[in-house]
């Protein structure tokens, strides 16, 4: 998909995924209008002595927070496509911040709903993610009631035409938080051993750019209410430590509150209304205006009974090497 002249606006657009999605957008199309909404002034002002932006004419900052709806709507004017990629998403964060989190991610995705409805948005895709199914923590919680309100806001829109659809993915290799710049911090500072939660635990794993191009690919193909999932691999906790660095020691030091052993994107309950693509699967909406002949006119396939998609049964795993090539990725 290209935005070719069209006007296009990221929620967290200071972050990683922002970032890299403004880069892909000013690289592979000619827009009319790029906007960075974000609450981080220095992050903003850092963005704009970055290069690449500097000299962007069709970018705009915009300092504000998705709980504040009015400044959302005010955002919003003359947009044609939404990313919202805003969101409050440290598992351990959320859990002694429970109001904090709500207000953000649940609250804050019904304020993104209002702003897109009153301004006529086009479409408009949220980044959940894979704890966001069955969820024992309360970000995942957040973040599944998020989908919700976005799935839902289908009906809300009448003859409006505002669509809406969630992208799911797990863990981006490299990205600010992850396990991984936390191993190779601990190594350049020469620990004498990496800590691991659990030898048993495994995570989806994508790299930045995978997701970027995917959430663009949803955008196009969307017809409004589906969760879209990546088919992605999956690794051991412990096979990326043996990865990052095989002679170092290793030791248990129990899971964290709100952390799963593996992580799932599509649950049993969800297959009953799940279609196969080649690279992806959809989650289609369960409401009554939903068409099932949308995705299986175009190759799709119903998936078995009883499917789950979870990163300990996965049929894809990364080795050492694809590892250390995801990580070679530029950000």
């Amino acid at each position: 998909m290209d935005f070719n002249n069209q006007s296009v606006l990221v929620t967290g657009g200071t972050g990683s995924f922002g970032k890299h999605l403004l880069r892909t957008i000013l690289q592979t199309s000619s827009p009319r209008r790029l906007v960075v909404f974000s609450r981080d002034e220095l992050k903003q002002w850092e963005m704009q002595q970055d290069p690449v932006f500097a000299k962007a004419d069709c970018l705009r900052f915009f300092i504000g927070d998705v709980r504040d709806q009015t400044r959302l709507t005010q955002a919003f004017r003359e947009v044609d496509y939404v990313f919202h990629a805003a969101a409050l998403k440290q598992v351990t964060t959320a859990e002694y911040n429970p109001i904090e989190c709500i207000h953000t991610n649940v609250m804050g995705a019904e304020n993104v709903v209002q702003a897109a409805l009153s301004t006529n948005v086009k479409k408009v895709i949220a980044l959940s993610t894979d704890k966001a199914a069955n969820p024992i923590n309360l970000y995942g919680a957040s973040k599944l009631a998020s989908d919700k309100i976005f799935v839902a806001a289908n009906n809300l829109s009448g003859t409006i035409g505002t669509r809406f659809s969630v992208v799911r993915y797990g863990n981006v290799v490299g990205s600010r938080g992850s396990v991984v710049p936390f191993f190779q911090k601990l190594i350049r500072d020469q620990a004498d051993s990496l800590p691991i939660t659990d030898p048993r635990m495994t995570r989806f794993w994508i790299t930045l750019t995978q997701g970027v191009s995917f959430s663009i690919s949803c955008m196009r193909i969307m017809h409004g209410g589906e969760v879209f999932v990546p088919k992605i691999p999956s690794m051991r906790i412990i096979d990326l430590a043996n990865t990052l660095a095989p002679l170092l020691p290793q030791r248990t030091v129990g899971i964290r509150p709100g952390e799963k052993l593996h992580e799932v994107m599509i649950t049993e309950d969800d297959a009953r209304s799940t279609v196969e693509l080649d690279d992806r699967y959809v989650i289609e909406p369960t409401a009554v205006w939903w068409s099932r002949r949308s995705f299986l006119e175009d190759g799709g396939k119903p998936v078995a009974d009883g499917f789950r998609y979870s990163s300990d049964t996965n049929s894809h795993w990364l080795n050492g090497a694809q590892l250390m090539a995801m990580l070679a990725e530029p950000a």
